[in-house]
């Protein structure tokens, strides 16, 4: 058993190499954020590397080390030329933070195939094929390492115009936990996040007041997170604090989640 030094508290993750998925926007870009800050070498992932400019120019300039990738997680061969620049860039992976999805609003009886297709592709499929091809490379060098899958509280709860997208995201949950049973061995701890409802853009600019106004009257903390909830989890399943922990789900929602039916 090992302790951390005086000097480095257990949630340190100075020094680890760390991949977001995900990352041009949104939780993604405020992960990125927050490992940068916390002394991470984070490599930004999305399928438009043009759009992780300004993120990699303002990690940089606050005296991050952060390099962009180009990255499909619907594309194997896109994870893997990924995944081999982020080893050439700062060397094994340590961290993976498992955010790049898609959202989907829509009545059972409306969702065509292609849209099922899309939802369960990118936020089941690409979840498994990019931990796949990062846990390769942790086994291959030997290395322990932490993945952290981004699920929802719609996989654990659901809503209207919801069965896709909370059905992808209950998959995730479930992965979560097949994941950290075969890789425990391996050194290798697969946990997973689970957001409530959170202030983005997107979410902003693309809702009525007046419905948000309602969520947030059936929260029990009254109010939508704020990005910087989710820091401490995030650091936590990132850095050694977390070292005995496996297949757990930490679910972050102001009571949302456990609110009387």
């Amino acid at each position: 058993m090992t302790s951390a030094s005086p000097s480095r508290p257990p949630w340190d993750v100075t020094g680890k190499v760390v991949l977001v998925t995900g990352a041009s926007s949104g939780l993604g870009a405020h992960f990125a954020r927050t490992l940068s800050g916390a002394g991470a070498s984070v490599v930004v992932a999305a399928r438009r590397v043009d759009r992780l400019s300004a993120l990699c120019e303002e990690l940089e300039s606050a005296g991050g080390e952060v390099a962009p990738v180009r990255l499909d997680v619907t594309d194997p061969e896109s994870i893997a030329t990924a995944v081999d620049q982020v080893g050439a860039s700062f060397g094994p992976i340590d961290v993976l933070v498992n955010n790049a999805g898609v959202g989907l609003s829509s009545r059972f009886v409306d969702t065509t195939v292609d849209q099922w297709n899309e939802v369960i592709g990118t936020n089941l499929l690409g979840v498994a094929n990019v931990a796949r091809a990062v846990v390769t490379s942790m086994m291959a060098a030997d290395r322990p390492g932490s993945i952290i899958n981004i699920a929802s509280i719609m996989g654990l709860r659901t809503g209207p115009a919801a069965s896709a997208y909370g059905s992808s995201k209950a998959a995730v949950i479930h992965l979560t936990r097949g994941m950290a049973l075969e890789l425990a061995r391996y050194r290798i701890r697969v946990n997973a996040i689970v957001p409530g409802f959170f202030a983005t853009e997107l979410m902003e600019q693309t809702q009525d007041p007046t419905w948000l106004a309602a969520l947030e009257r059936g929260i029990p903390q009254r109010r939508i997170g704020r990005l910087v909830d989710l820091d401490g989890p995030l650091l936590l399943l990132a850095s050694e604090a977390s070292s005995y922990m496996t297949g757990s789900m930490l679910v972050v929602d102001g009571g949302h989640s456990s609110n009387s039916l």
